[in-house]
């Protein structure tokens, strides 16, 4: 096919031109993907291959986890029950030096703590006791209970007087 008969004279030539421009830079793009879509395959290979390992490594942390548990000993060989004795006395030897530090912390806080106190019980010990608060007013004395009721005396006329009569058992009406 001519390119100068294709879709008529010149500008049949610049269509075909354009599309021939259009094509190359679909092959050259193509081209490039390429390369990316193989490193894409190898990534995930790559990803495949690390998810197998560390699965694999999942596996055999929780086997040693459940032999350090006490779980599926019994096909264990002599040699690895005496690893296994090894690493758990090497760890109940950790947990009891922190356990020992975490104690020793405690004691110094504590002892801190008793001094502050005692530094406080020799401070208010040598303050004056606290005067009580009172309750209640306190008793009058003679001189002011003679004036009370002297002033009652005073203020009680004989038309105030109140007659009460008291009655022990039963009332008997007459």
């Amino acid at each position: 096919m001519e390119l100068s008969s294709w879709h008529g004279g010149h500008e049949g030539f610049r269509i075909c031109e354009n599309m021939q421009d259009t094509i190359e830079r679909y092959r050259r793009n193509t081209r490039s993907a390429q390369p990316l879509q193989r490193s894409d395959e190898q990534n995930m290979q790559n990803l495949k291959q690390e998810t197998t390992s560390l699965m694999k490594k999942i596996e055999l942390l929780e086997a040693s986890k459940r032999k350090l548990m006490g779980e599926g000993l019994g096909s264990c060989s002599l040699e690895e029950l005496q690893q296994i004795e090894q690493q758990l006395e090497k760890s109940v030897s950790t947990v009891r030096a922190r356990k020992n530090q975490v104690y020793k912390n405690q004691i110094e806080q504590l002892k801190e703590k008793e001094k502050a106190l005692l530094a406080e019980n020799t401070r208010l010990s040598k303050q004056p006791p606290p005067q009580p608060l009172p309750l209640s007013p306190p008793p009058p004395n003679d001189h002011q209970r003679e004036n009370q009721n002297q002033a009652y005396a005073e203020s009680s006329s004989p038309s105030s007087d109140v007659v009460t009569e008291l009655f022990i058992g039963l009332h008997r009406s007459s």
